[in-house]
């Protein structure tokens, strides 16, 4: 047993659907959530520097003596993943579980007819981290549409509105004249717009999403390592949750609230990295 926290990392708000599936799967785990909320989004920021910030990000997760680490952002994991897992499993055998393979391999159960959209930010539509997940299944036929003002409209708490379904409705045509029937929400923070991506889509498309297939893995990789916590809580033992965001500004705690639920108690903050030139 181990009963150090499970740390989360995002670029913002997005992840909070990934920790929604992990508190739902293992009730007794603790959790340490990080959202790099002064760089956000990531998705318009060069892969070299997403790569920077989330590899900062899960240095800060590690410190705070995290068991193991979920990469719960589609464009983190396709900037970080093989440094990540260098870094903390093989400097420090810490497992690190990401979000692109259990959406990916979801994806393949729920199609007929072999015809898979994906979509993302635009650098993880660039890095194709989907199209190469995929690539293995014989007959399989992948279609991209990056979709990058979605993050801004969740990160500012709009999750619905005719503008919202307008934009939608221009993002996703393409994905709907190829006749896909199974759709990757190819971001964390995708799943907050099911409502309108599913309006949009249509009945007749599974929406896909990773946080639940997140979760499982989560729980295999703890169960296969031994690294479960202690099962026996009782009164005043409840599990404890931390939420950490590096700008204390931002809307972040009231919509953590709203998508998350009553287990955002508080928010800390946390310094962000500088970036070179002063970027943010």
């Amino acid at each position: 047993m181990d009963n150090a926290p499970i740390g989360i990392f995002d670029s913002g708000l997005g992840g909070l659907t990934v920790a929604r599936a992990v508190i739902d799967q293992l009730p007794d785990e603790d959790i340490v959530y990080l959202g790099d909320t002064a760089h956000a989004p990531y998705g318009p920021r060069p892969i070299a520097e997403v790569r920077q910030l989330t590899l900062w990000g899960l240095d800060r997760l590690v410190e705070a003596g995290a068991k193991a680490l979920v990469i719960a952002c589609n464009t983190a994991t396709a900037a970080a993943l093989s440094d990540a897992r260098e870094r903390y499993w093989v400097g420090q055998h810490i497992p690190v579980i990401e979000v692109v393979t259990p959406a990916a391999r979801a994806a393949v159960v729920a199609t007929h007819n072999h015809k898979i959209g994906v979509i993302g930010t635009q650098a993880t539509i660039q890095s194709e981290a989907y199209v190469n997940a995929l690539a293995a299944v014989p007959g399989l036929r992948v279609f991209q549409q990056a979709c990058p003002l979605f993050v801004e409209y969740v990160e500012a708490g709009q999750t619905a509105g005719p503008e919202l379904e307008g934009i939608a409705r221009e993002y996703l045509a393409p994905l709907k004249e190829e006749g896909v029937d199974t759709l990757i929400l190819g971001c964390t923070h995708y799943p907050l717009l099911t409502g309108v991506i599913g309006r949009v889509m249509g009945d007749n498309v599974r929406l896909v999403t990773s946080s639940a297939t997140t979760a499982n893995v989560t729980y295999n990789e703890l169960v296969d390592r031994d690294l479960l916590h202690a099962p026996c809580r009782g009164a005043g033992d409840e599990p404890q949750h931390q939420f950490l965001t590096t700008d204390a500004s931002s809307r972040f705690p009231i919509l953590a609230r709203r998508f998350l639920g009553p287990e955002v108690q508080s928010v800390s903050e946390v310094p962000s990295l500088p970036l070179e030139g002063g970027a943010q």
